[in-house]
């Protein structure tokens, strides 16, 4: 896999905006597989709305962002009602960031977020467009990456560094149970004590570890009068599906 992404491909483009499009969207088609089942992934050919590729063997759809220097906590999207409509529909592609140097066009990060870690609350509204501007009172949207869990960051590369195949197949489908949630107020729930686990940072923890979280998750969900009772719910429900494993009585390990 080449981790730079120059090519005579965009040779003929004046706009930079342009240029890194061409060429973040053939190197994608070029070494990219499909993280939920490993087949190769396709190019949409018309600019489809609401993704860049798609897999024909599995039917997910991937929508391609890119960043220069830094990864950084946020990524700039398009129109904000447009983004939160599409997460409460089937129609959310997966996304696929990438993230390059400016000046070497050498690849630094690439991951995916799987569609199920897409909740509104991690969707940033912007201030409106000014007055002046040509598309005025538009409002847009950022990604905030910084508030989605550790797995549902999955990495084809780190640091300059290419991860396993096998690795990368076996973090997305650690989190496809997040699939069958009946609800974004459900998938919120789990993503939010998955997020809780992260800020832990250990890969055995008690249930008080947890507990120390309860401050945090009421302001998060301030309608529930029992967030202890809730927090075990959900640490026995990521534990039917196998992302936790229960060690013994208020203890547990992350898989």
């Amino acid at each position: 896999m080449s981790l730079n992404l120059y090519s005579t491909i965009a040779d003929g483009y004046n706009s930079n905006s342009q240029k890194i499009r061409v060429l973040t969207e053939n190197w994608v088609n070029e070494y990219i597989y499909c993280p939920s089942c490993g087949d190769n992934i396709s190019e949409y050919e018309n600019n489809k709305p609401v993704a860049d590729f798609y897999c024909s063997k599995c039917n997910e759809d991937y929508e391609l962002k890119s960043k220069k220097d830094k990864l950084g906590k946020k990524i700039v999207d398009g129109a904000y009602s447009t983004m939160i409509e599409r997460l409460k529909s089937d129609s959310n592609p997966n996304f696929f960031f990438l993230n390059y140097d400016k000046d070497s066009f050498d690849i630094t990060n690439f991951i995916v977020i799987p569609k199920h870690f897409f909740i509104p609350n991690i969707i940033e509204k912007r201030k409106p467009l000014s007055p002046t501007a040509r598309r005025a009172g538009w409002v847009g949207c950022n990604i905030l990456l910084n508030t989605i869990p550790k797995s549902g960051k999955i990495f084809f590369i780190r640091d300059g560094i290419v991860e396993s195949k096998n690795k990368i197949l076996d973090e997305w489908n650690k989190t496809t149970f997040l699939k069958q949630s009946t609800s974004l107020k459900s998938k919120g729930w789990l993503l939010d004590i998955i997020k809780c686990i992260d800020k832990i940072n250990k890969n055995d923890f008690n249930l008080s570890d947890i507990y120390r979280y309860e401050k945090y998750l009421k302001l998060k969900h301030p309608e529930n009068n029992n967030i202890q009772a809730k927090i075990r719910q959900q640490l026995q429900i990521l534990r039917d599906k196998d992302y936790l494993k229960f060690e013994s009585r208020g203890k547990f390990k992350l898989k």
